[in-house]
């Protein structure tokens, strides 16, 4: 697998907040996508451009670089590539793992661009355009 380093959030410094909008990963109350880690399929809690956040049961010691890969239900294609700790929010059932893009497959940035404009569309409350959901995919965050 090729890698490239993820120039969007190369320059972001460590524990920095995403500066893209992130998107909640669930269509109409069920998990659509998941990221599968050291062999562990986990629900995506919220995705940007940018990175990623799954539950998690404690903060680690150390943030840690990992590979991934991303998965969308019903979707045979995948993501891979190559992700870092940046964040650790606490809940009453353990907490939410934040996680930066490091390095991403060579298609994978459109590829994740495309799932996201996707479900922006499906989960639109009012009627919505192709080209107004890549917009707000690729602009900053609305929130």
């Amino acid at each position: 697998m090729e890698l490239q380093t993820a120039s969007a959030t190369a320059a972001v410094p460590r524990g920095e907040r995403r500066k893209r909008q992130r998107f909640v990963a669930k269509r109409w109350g069920q998990v659509c996508f998941w990221v599968v880690i050291d062999g562990e399929r986990l629900p995506v809690n919220d995705l940007s451009l940018e990175g990623f956040s799954v539950p998690w049961g404690s903060p680690l010691a150390e943030p840690e670089a990992f590979p991934f890969v991303l998965e969308l239900e019903g979707i045979p294609d995948v993501i891979r590539g190559m992700a870092e700790t940046v964040n650790f929010v606490l809940a009453m059932d353990g907490g939410l793992m934040g996680c930066r893009f490091v390095a991403l497959s060579r298609d994978a940035t459109e590829r994740l661009h495309e799932w996201l404009t996707l479900h922006v569309i499906s989960t639109a409350t009012i009627r919505i355009t192709e080209a107004d959901a890549a917009a707000i995919v690729s602009g900053p965050s609305l929130v």
